[in-house]
């Protein structure tokens, strides 16, 4: 019942239901989101990703970040698990199963395990389970602006640089003016509209899913264009949901086996597990659009973390609830310890 509880919240999300509305809309509607369309999609987005990062800027909160800096091993093994053991599982996977895999859904893969962590859920999740915030929000903070210069280079390593692959000193520039200007931008003006825009944080939540959603769009507008999904069979639908279900499994149980081997409290292991195990959509999206541009294969590439985020939902809010209701370790009985 627990699980069925969790899973139909997920479901009756908005957010996630605007994903399956908008790969519709691209489905009926496919020139008005394409590129050079009537949605100028390209000017609609590169304007809501600033406004994003500006606002997740302004509600980062640079004295909770400070308090959990301290606890470097635990900051080494959710860096070291996003941007090094998910590429390595990607290149396993490659070479058992690349040649059975559509390319462009490989390379989809690749840009999945690639992305920084995610900041809101892993934040929101620790806190339920009653791990250690101020590590979460650090770590996942820290991960998205390792992710601006990592997941792009990460790529390139696999798909080439320069006229072959993509532009990797043009595409870090427009990494850094859409997404890192605006976050260094944010962070300066928290002293005088922090107070403001934390009054009204739902309405920022908002306008982040909503340009998520605006390149959803965009995104399966050029590959129904190029007629690519036409192209593909309902068989690449059930590789990218048993391939993201698998390396979410395998994930959780690394990082699960990782943070009590090096022995950590239960409130560091939350957050490492929480913040390691994660791949975020919002920057991935955003990301996508500039680094791949507009790629006909875009929506294809996208599925695997589309798919990965809501089954990360799912699976991260049952553990939740798992470890916020683990019983709390018993002190010794001062009569025994008298005793002895």
């Amino acid at each position: 019942m627990q699980a069925f509880r969790h899973f139909k919240r997920v479901v009756t999300d908005w957010f996630l239901c605007g994903m399956f509305l908008a790969t519709f809309l691209a489905w009926l509607f496919p020139r008005f989101g394409s590129s050079g369309g009537s949605m100028h999609a390209e000017y609609v987005i590169n304007i809501g990703v600033f406004l994003v990062f500006f606002l997740h800027g302004i509600n980062l909160s640079s004295e909770q970040i400070r308090h959990g800096l301290k606890n470097w091993r635990l900051h080494l093994m959710v860096q070291g698990f996003t941007f090094v053991v998910f590429p390595l599982l990607w290149l396993l996977g490659k070479s058992v199963l690349g040649t059975q895999i559509p390319a462009l859904l490989m390379l989809g893969f690749l840009y999945l395990c690639a992305l920084p962590s995610t900041i809101s859920s892993s934040v929101a999740l620790t806190g339920s389970a009653g791990g250690n915030v101020p590590a979460a929000i650090l770590n996942a903070s820290l991960s998205s602006v390792l992710g601006i210069f990592i997941t792009p280079w990460l790529v390139s390593l696999v798909v080439g640089s320069g006229s072959d692959g993509i532009d990797l000193g043009a595409t870090l520039l427009d990494l850094c003016a859409l997404l890192l200007m605006p976050l260094v931008l944010g962070q300066l003006l928290r002293p005088w509209l922090g107070r403001f825009f934390a009054r009204h944080k739902r309405y920022t939540n908002v306008m982040d899913k909503l340009v998520i959603l605006l390149l959803v769009y965009a995104a399966f507008c050029n590959s129904m264009v190029s007629g690519m999904w036409q192209q593909q069979g309902s068989a690449v639908l059930l590789m990218a949901l048993v391939g993201s279900g698998l390396l979410l499994a395998l994930i959780l149980w690394m990082t699960t086996r990782t943070a009590r081997a090096l022995k950590f409290s239960p409130a560091d292991e939350i957050a490492a597990v929480f913040c390691a195990s994660k791949k975020s959509l919002a920057a991935g999206a955003p990301m996508a659009a500039l680094i791949f541009g507009a790629h006909p294969g875009l929506g294809l590439i996208l599925l695997p973390i589309m798919i990965y985020h809501p089954l990360q939902l799912i699976v991260c809010s049952i553990m939740a609830e798992h470890y916020a209701n683990r019983p709390a370790p018993q002190a010794a009985d001062p009569a025994l310890v008298s005793a002895r």
